[in-house]
């Protein structure tokens, strides 16, 4: 097959005479010309672009129109050089218009040269080597074009990647810097847009599946995503809105509204992402406004992370708020603050000796006769006080979860007091 080849680039070679070549040689530009007015006339998009990139395509058809002069004195020879020089082109083009676009304008170009070029043979032979050379010569330049974006497209994928994984890599590490955010929006992400930090362990050890994985199922969701695989440990950056609890989905199953519907999507988000996580516990940080707070995000994930062993039958995924105890005996300072903040504080502002009827509830063992015997209160004041409770902590003293996050706050509290941080 290759010997025939090479006939029929030979026979090519030899059947064109010195002045048809001449003549071609003087007639490129014109060529160039009536292949860019083809252009405009049949593609509306081409006559929209700037003069300057009308110009670019002149000069690129230019050049294709001198390679393929050269390829016609010698096939095996300057293909080489003019499909090096043709990747270049698309590359500019690019930035521009897509691979499909440029696929056209090579057909209309080829589609002009076709009939444009047997006005220069000087007789059949000729007229038949002009026209399957120039249908061969446009198949070689389209299929350059189509490897050099596919080789853009590659090379844009692991720029991109790249670009992530610094993303990733800064919110982890706690930066807040403008250069985040616009390598952020170069990947697409709002930088407006709420965000919510998860860590886990990755499912596997090959990367690329582990990203596949995730963002197939935030498209799903038709949520954005930032991911990176840092050796065993998965990090995902979710956009959007993850909030949603089991009463107000339940609530609005039997509504078709589209207030319902963002309600069930943003509780059913972190469950739905969690299944790509592989085994063990998978924490999330709280939702911040935007990605410039992400860091505050990541930082209670990974603090969760490394406390939730001492959770053993955490949910999956649990919220790094609701590991708040474990985080504190894990020596977290920022979780000893919030238990602080949010139950020992709104306890002793409420001055009704909450405090007191909590602690003494706890000691006892939950029973209530026994709290309100050892307080010389009625029973039934004891239940207001801890109604109270809850009120202002939104812990629920009687269950057992709820009851271990208000010993470990009161706890922490009576240490920070002693402390003289309080």
């Amino acid at each position: 097959m290759s010997g025939h080849r090479a006939e029929r680039t030979g026979q090519q070679r030899t059947d064109l005479s010195a002045a048809t070549v001449r003549n071609l040689e003087r007639a490129s530009g014109e060529l160039a010309a009536k292949s860019v007015a083809a252009m405009e006339e049949q593609l509306p998009w081409f006559s929209r672009m700037p003069a300057d990139q009308r110009a670019s395509v002149l000069l690129i058809t230019q050049t294709g129109v001198a390679g393929f002069i050269d390829w016609l004195r010698d096939p095996e020879g300057a293909l080489k050089l003019t499909t090096e020089a043709f990747r270049e082109a698309p590359r500019e083009l690019s930035r521009w218009i897509n691979l499909r676009h440029t696929v056209h304008l090579i057909r209309i170009a080829t589609e002009v040269f076709e009939e444009q070029l047997p006005e220069f043979a000087a007789d059949e032979t000729e007229r038949t080597v002009l026209t399957e050379g120039i249908l061969r010569y446009g198949r070689e330049i389209a299929f350059t074009a189509a490897t050099t974006y596919a080789a853009a497209a590659e090379s844009r994928g692991a720029w991109d990647a790249r670009l992530e994984a610094l993303v990733v890599d800064g919110i982890v590490r706690g930066d807040a810097e403008e250069s985040l955010l616009s390598r952020a929006s170069a990947l697409g992400w709002d930088p407006d847009a709420a965000a919510t930090v998860i860590v886990g362990h990755a499912p596997s050890e090959d990367p690329p599946t582990v990203v596949s994985a995730v963002r197939g199922k935030a498209s799903r969701l038709e949520r954005p995503v930032l991911l990176g695989v840092q050796g065993s440990r998965l990090v995902v950056i979710l956009g959007g809105a993850t909030e949603g609890t089991v009463a107000e989905r339940q609530g609005n199953e039997r509504r078709d509204t589209r207030e319902a519907r963002d309600i069930r999507d943003a509780g059913e988000a972190l469950p739905r992402i969690a299944e790509a996580f592989g085994d063990g516990a998978v924490v999330a940080g709280p939702t911040v406004p935007s990605l410039t707070e992400a860091y505050i995000s990541a930082t209670e994930a990974l603090s969760g992370l490394r406390a939730v062993a001492g959770w053993p039958s955490a949910p999956r995924p649990v919220r790094a708020g609701d590991l708040l105890p474990e985080r504190a005996l894990a020596g977290d300072a920022e979780a000893e603050r919030q238990l602080v903040e949010t139950i020992v504080d709104p306890l002793e502002g409420s001055g009704t000796g909450l405090v007191e009827t909590l602690t003494t509830y706890l000691e006892v063992g939950g029973v209530l006769e026994m709290c309100a015997r050892t307080l010389y209160v009625h029973p039934n004041t004891v239940r207001y006080r801890l109604k109270r409770v809850a009120e202002l902590t939104g812990r629920d003293a009687s269950n057992s979860r709820d009851a271990l996050v208000l010993r470990i706050a009161l706890i922490v509290g009576r240490l920070a007091r002693a402390r003289g941080l309080m």
